[in-house]
C-alpha cells in the first residue's frame, strides 16, 4: 500500500485483507483519500461492473454490513464485536472474494469504503436506507430515514434500499415509519429500484424493544409491509427464518430474501433452517451478515463457503 498522497483521478490499490491484523495503518490510506480528494468516492461508483441481473431460479447470497449505522455492535455475547471498522473491512472483503457472494447491503459509510477498496466489482449493491431507530432508544420505533435515499442510490449505481420496518401496535411512531417507508418504495420504484422491506411486529418487554417471531406475527407483517406503496413491482421482502417457513412463504407473491439475524443457536442448526427455507419456492437467497462475519470458529471464508453450497444457482 502506498504512503503517498493519493491523485486525483486515479484509485490506489490495497493490500489483501488480513483479519486479525494487528497493524492500525492498513487502512489509513482511505482517510487520506477521503480528505484528499472526496470525489474518489463517486468515481469508483462510476468506474464499477455492475452485478449482471437478478434471475429467478438462482439464489442470491448478500452480505450485511448496516448494524453499526444504529448501534447495534453485539453479536452473540460480544456487545463490542462490529465496533473495530478495519476489522469488519477485512471480514466483508474476505468474504466478497467468494465468487458465490453477489453483493453487499450497507449504510453509507460502509459502502463508500467497499467502493474505494473496489470490492463491488459485478456486485449487487443495496443501500440501507433508515437507520434513525437506533438500539435502545427512547424513541426507537421512530425509525426514520438518516442514511442512504433514492437518489443517492441511483447516483452510485446501487440496485435497490432496504428499509427496516418495525410495526408496534403499542408505539404511536409506527404509523410515521409505515408512511416513510411506502414513500421509499415510490421513490426507488420510479428510479428502477429495488426496495428490500424487511418488516417485524414488534413489542416492548421490560423496556426493550423485540421483534415477535412467532409464525403468527410474522405472516401479518409480510401482509402489511408488501402493500406499503404505490406500487409493489420492485419490492422484495426480506424476512426472518421461523417455524413453519412454507406458512411465511405462502402470505406473499414478492420475490424473498432470508435474513440471519444475531445468531444464538449452534451453527449447523442455523445453516440446516436455511437450508429448509431456501427450498421454498419464492425464496431468492440470503441476506446475512453477523452469522457469516463473525462465525464462531472465526473462519468467515469458511462459513460463507457453508452457506454458498445451501443456495440454489439455476442448475440445482
Amino acid at each position: 500500500m502506498s504512503n503517498h498522497p493519493a491523485q486525483e483521478g486515479s484509485l490506489p490499490s490495497f493490500d489483501q485483507p488480513e483479519i486479525g491484523s494487528g497493524d492500525p495503518r492498513r487502512y489509513e490510506q482511505l482517510t487520506q483519500l477521503r480528505l484528499e480528494d472526496p470525489g474518489a468516492v463517486q468515481r469508483a461508483a462510476n468506474a464499477r461492473t455492475r452485478h449482471p441481473g437478478v434471475v429467478y431460479g438462482r439464489q442470491n447470497f448478500i452480505l450485511a454490513a448496516d448494524h453499526p449505522a444504529r448501534g447495534a455492535l453485539k453479536v452473540r455475547g460480544d456487545g463490542q464485536a462490529m465496533a473495530d471498522r478495519k476489522d469488519l473491512l477485512d471480514r466483508l472483503r474476505v468474504a466478497l472474494q467468494n465468487p458465490a457472494v453477489d453483493g453487499v447491503l450497507a449504510s453509507p459509510d460502509v459502502l463508500d469504503d467497499l467502493l474505494l477498496l473496489g470490492a463491488l466489482d459485478g456486485k449487487l449493491v443495496f443501500g440501507s436506507m433508515n437507520r434513525g431507530g437506533l438500539s435502545g432508544l427512547v424513541n426507537e420505533i421512530d425509525d426514520r430515514f438518516t442514511a442512504h435515499n433514492a437518489e443517492a442510490l441511483r447516483a452510485v449505481g446501487a440496485d435497490g434500499g432496504k428499509m427496516l420496518t418495525r410495526i408496534h401496535y403499542g408505539d404511536e411512531n409506527t404509523t410515521a415509519t409505515l408512511e416513510a417507508t411506502a414513500r421509499a418504495v415510490d421513490e426507488l420504484a420510479a428510479r428502477g429500484l429495488y426496495a428490500m422491506v424487511e418488516p417485524f411486529i414488534s413489542t416492548t418487554r421490560n423496556g426493550t424493544i423485540v421483534n415477535d417471531l412467532s409464525t403468527d406475527a410474522v405472516v401479518k407483517s409480510v401482509g402489511i409491509a408488501s402493500s406499503l406503496g404505490a406500487s409493489s413491482a420492485y419490492t422484495w421482502m426480506k424476512l426472518p427464518v421461523v417455524p413453519q417457513m412454507e406458512r411465511v412463504i405462502a402470505a406473499t407473491t414478492l420475490p424473498t430474501v432470508l435474513l440471519g439475524g444475531d445468531p444464538t443457536a449452534a451453527p449447523d442448526e442455523i445453516f440446516s433452517t436455511w437450508r429448509d427455507a431456501l427450498a421454498l419456492p419464492g425464496v431468492q437467497g440470503l441476506t446475512v451478515g453477523r452469522t457469516l462475519l463473525y462465525p464462531e470458529d472465526g473462519d468467515v471464508a469458511g462459513a460463507v463457503e457453508t452457506a454458498a453450497s445451501l443456495l440454489r444457482d439455476g442448475s440445482n
